[in-house]
């Protein structure tokens, strides 16, 4: 950019156009050249005063703002010591309504997850039990993996999915060491809930930033782990080994049922919307043919169930178990044998027990309504905290949640912090919940990244105690084995945090979550691309391969994998050490833009959704048009209109004809005055 642009416009500034015309003439003359030159700078030095703003920018310009940085959130009302006795009632009385509205809207957001998990469950619930029918594909791990990540995304539960894999490996249809894997899987599926409701944070820039990273650092904490564990798992056992030891040094009897605390309050309501029989999904994974025709809907929800010794014909003689228990009546032959009946005797409560709706069409119908509460609780809940935490609560609870200890201590903080989390998420019985409800409050600013890691990992630990609970309280036949995969979910758990958290060098998933963090921030369609390739294309990628077998499996991912492990050191290279680097590789810039840079994507996608905004709003056009009409319609009529006063009309027409010339200024915005 040239410093003076101004030179080569001599209309707007007439003194300007002197001085070129001055340095054109003397540029003519041969032996003043120099001098020419000289002069016009001096010209030039003369004007500069008048136009440079470098020293105003330089002292002016403003300091970068961390975007990782918690906002202050100011508190703008009146103070409290301002407030008159009536004033402060009406506070009380306000800050009371608020608490009990949030309450209520928490209470509506969990019950719209479970709701979401039962609508999942009926659109995908008979698709999982097959899935897990195949044993051949089963006994690969990496297909375990991605197998136990599809269906808990299906079913939108791990619980679920540790169920069904429990009752296949009590029917001996898997082995505890084949389900491991299986495990492995459920515990990346189940994170997929709180980075659905980090999207309903999109609107805010700095919001969505947080929020984004917030959800997905459990996600790369998941990952990480598991292809940390995977292989030392596959290779020695460690886990199968170390948990059955555990188990067969404990004499072990079945127990009561685990206590649920948080189903106490959700399940009066949810069950007045819809219950599941979940036995339907463990059949048809256990190769029960009869439940393929049979609806996860419960319509009967009191049933009795009476065994009678019951005289029965079968065809031949030979059958008897017994001689003594059979007799033939000329061709036919008679046997004693028990008869299990079930009495129906009351009908479920909910809305869709009388209904004729397929599985399908309940669960879209409650997809769509879980999602619509879901998003709507969220943005109230985000407004409601925005609105309470301010000022000194605000600060209060940024001090308690984000302060480390002193020096000698400052580690303790995190541990506390993840004691924290586990603690909540026992008591909510389910890690979802828990982070899906922090989620938000990282996203406003009130939880920093750094301490949203241990809360979460807590979490990770918090659910394995439940499941543990609720396998204590198994009945005998499958109580070992459900124990035993708890158990293998503790461990797996225990040792991510020991790899991923004790060393703050190696905390990867908070950088991880970060750079992700930036790059929807800028681009927010990535945080969709990254929600179906992270749950959805990739592990079907990967299920497909598996399928066709190691030799295909190893012959495509291991090159793959070993790609991006590549492109992995060279970027980090680039940023600490390029001139260790041959020079070719210490930027990107020898690759295609696409295969380095999201702008031509993004451009792509942002023309196409302009393309389709241009195409399909056909109606607001049609009514733009309808106005243009009318607008020139009035302008007819006034031409027709007969002014007594023939000044008045000239003067709205001068005004008229002004009237185009001021928007063009204000239009342009320049200001094209002689200094």
């Amino acid at each position: 950019m040239a410093p003076w642009p101004e030179v080569e416009k001599p209309e707007t500034n007439n003194y300007i156009g002197d001085s070129s015309k001055q340095n054109q003439n003397m540029a003519g003359k041969e032996g003043e050249n120099h001098k020419g030159n000289v002069a016009s700078l001096g010209n030039k030095g003369e004007i500069q005063p008048a136009f440079s703003t470098v020293a105003l920018i330089d002292e002016t310009r403003p300091e970068e703002e961390d975007p990782w940085a918690l906002p202050e959130l100011q508190d703008t009302g009146v103070k409290w010591s301002e407030l008159d006795r009536k004033g402060k009632i009406i506070r009380v009385l306000y800050g009371i309504g608020k608490f009990i509205m949030l309450l209520g809207l928490l209470y509506m957001f969990v019950c719209s997850l479970d709701v979401l998990s039962s609508a999942f469950q009926l659109v995908g619930g008979k698709a999982a039990g097959d899935i897990f029918k195949d044993d051949s594909v089963l006994s690969n791990p990496v297909a375990g993996l991605v197998i136990g990540v599809l269906v808990t995304v299906m079913v939108q539960s791990s619980s679920t999915s540790s169920s069904i894999v429990v009752s296949m490996v009590s029917s001996t249809l898997l082995t505890v060491r084949a389900a491991i894997p299986i495990i492995m899987g459920a515990n990346i599926g189940t994170s997929v809930t709180n980075t659905i409701v980090a999207l309903m944070q999109a609107g805010d820039r700095n919001e969505f930033r947080r929020a984004f990273a917030g959800a997905t650092i459990h996600d790369f904490f998941n990952w990480l782990a598991v292809f940390a564990l995977l292989p030392i798992e596959v290779i020695s056992g460690y886990l199968y080994h170390l948990t059955n030891v555990i188990v067969e040094s404990f004499h072990l009897e079945s127990g009561e049922d685990a206590p649920e605390l948080l189903k106490v309050i959700t399940d009066p309501f949810t069950k007045l919307i819809i219950e599941l029989d979940k036995s339907v999904i463990n059949a048809i994974a256990t190769n029960d043919e009869s439940a393929k025709n049979k609806s996860l809907v419960k319509v009967w929800c009191v049933t009795e169930t009476n065994v009678t010794l019951q005289n029965v014909t079968i065809p031949p003689s030979e059958n008897c178990t017994s001689p003594d228990f059979c007799w033939s009546d000329g061709n036919v032959t008679w046997t004693l044998k028990n008869i299990t009946e079930t009495e129906l005797i009351s009908k479920c409560k909910h809305l869709f027990a009388n209904s004729d709706l397929p599985d399908l069409a309940i669960g879209l119908i409650l997809l769509a309504l879980s999602l619509l509460v879901l998003c709507s609780c969220l943005v109230m809940i985000v407004k409601l905290l925005n609105s309470v935490l301010k000022g000194q609560v605000a600060s209060v609870i940024k001090k308690t949640i984000n302060t480390d200890f002193p020096f000698p201590f400052t580690w303790l903080a995190g541990y506390l912090a993840m004691l924290a989390g586990a603690g909540m998420t026992f008591v909510v019985q389910s890690s979802s919940v828990f982070t899906s409800a922090i989620t938000p409050l990282v996203g406003i600013g009130v939880i920093s990244i750094e301490r949203s890691y241990p809360l979460t990992l807590g979490a990770n630990i918090g659910t394995t105690t439940t499941a543990i609970l609720a396998a204590l309280a198994s009945p005998g036949s499958t109580l070992k084995y459900s124990l035993q995969i708890a158990l293998c979910h503790f461990f797996f758990n225990v040792s991510g945090i020991i790899l991923f958290y004790p060393i703050p060098y190696t905390r990867l998933p908070i950088r991880m979550c970060k750079t992700l963090g930036n790059i929807t921030a800028q681009y927010r369609w990535f945080a969709i691309f990254y929600l179906l390739m992270g749950f959805f294309l990739f592990p079907l990628f990967v299920f497909g391969l598996s399928l066709a077998g190691w030799p295909v499996l190893l012959g495509v991912c291991l090159p793959l994998f070993a790609l991006f492990i590549a492109v992995v050191v060279i970027n980090v290279m680039q940023k600490r050490k390029p001139h260790s680097l041959p020079e070719k590789l210490q930027n990107w810039d020898f690759l295609p833009l696409w295969m380095h840079s999201l702008e031509p994507w993004d451009n792509i996608i942002m023309s196409s959704l302009a393309f389709c905004g241009k195409h399909c709003c056909s109606f607001c056009k049609c009514c733009k048009v309808n106005a243009e009409q009318e607008g020139a319609k009035d302008k007819q009529l006034k031409t027709v209109e007969v002014y007594e006063n023939t000044m008045a009309m000239a003067d709205e027409e001068r005004g008229g004809r002004r009237a185009p010339a001021v928007a063009c200024v204000d239009k342009t915005g320049t200001n094209n005055t002689a200094l």
